[in-house]
């Protein structure tokens, strides 16, 4: 299985009885799994059923799932209120006895608010746990559809990510071409600047000695030797079938501490200008490794 991004969306749509109803699934990127649910009052086991789907098929991600459920008309029953409708008439008596207004019209009076009211017809437990496992199983399917989708982006994103890894690995081995010149143009400069500054006084074994010292402290051969071995582990993980992107971002922050160590220790400007073009292949890097679970 590859590597699974962390943005989808997903639908799916069911009817029982009276009822209809429709379920989605949306996430975006996230540092940890953050479920968020709204759904039709009284049916609050969907909840459960959305927040247990998400945690079986997700680790990251900030997913939210909403279920909208209608029943159709004339499923329940309606009622005149002839209380709210007595009132009504009471209020308008004087301005009917003094001519102002004409006699009232039934569409009219049943128009008024709060003198019909739907009656709901409820449902028994049976029917209840019925619709909400109908309900559930839509809910389910919408995180499949969602699933799909986000295995759908890593698919996408596995060659961008492959590709950059692989820059990170031809700048890597530019950089161990480059710093193998470095003892000698820090011996040719510090040479250079002490007999500037010494003339005679420059002895030859001091020249080595001092530039035996300063190559060492920019030595870049480590910083080297663990991209090489960052870069083979991010091939690894970019091969395996399971949830990485926690580990692929500690991973971007090792290759970004040496890029910057060997910046710090170049002592030509070859070796910085591949140094930086480094720093700026791993910062792509990482801003892909964001988007994956």
């Amino acid at each position: 299985m590859p590597i699974s991004g962390m943005t989808g969306f997903g639908r799916a749509e069911g009817a029982l009885g009276a009822w209809s109803w429709a379920a989605e699934a949306r996430s975006v990127n996230g540092r940890n799994l953050e479920v968020r649910f709204r759904g039709p009052p009284g049916f609050e086991g969907l909840e459960r059923a959305a927040r247990e789907g998400a945690q079986a098929r997700f680790q990251r991600g900030q997913v939210t799932v909403g279920v909208q459920a209608k029943r159709v008309e004339g499923a329940g029953s309606v009622r005149v209120n002839t209380e709210q409708l007595e009132r009504y008439l009471e209020l308008g008596r004087p301005m009917l006895a003094d001519g102002r207004v004409g006699p009232p019209t039934l569409d009219g009076l049943l128009a008024l608010r709060g003198v019909i009211e739907a009656e709901d017809a409820g449902l028994d437990p049976e029917a209840q746990a019925e619709l909400e496992a109908a309900m559930g199983a839509s809910v389910a399917a919408a995180l499949d559809g969602l699933l799909v989708a986000r295995r759908q982006e890593g698919t996408a994103l596995l060659p961008v990510l492959n590709g950059q890894v692989e820059r990170i690995f031809e700048f890597a081995g530019q950089a161990h071409a480059i710093a193998a010149d470095q003892p000698a143009a820090i011996k040719a400069r510090f040479e250079a600047r002490l007999k500037e500054l010494a003339g005679e006084a420059a002895t030859e074994e001091r020249i080595v000695q001092e530039a035996a010292a300063m190559a060492v402290k920019a030595d870049v051969r480590e910083e080297l030797d663990r991209l090489f071995g960052h870069v083979d582990a991010a091939k690894g993980l970019l091969a395996s079938d399971a949830a990485v992107g926690r580990r692929l971002d500690f991973l971007t922050q090792e290759f970004m501490r040496e890029a910057n160590t060997l910046c710090s220790k170049s002592q030509l400007g070859a070796l910085t200008t591949v140094g930086l073009d480094l720093k700026a292949t791993i910062e792509q890097f990482r801003e892909q490794v964001q988007n994956v679970e």
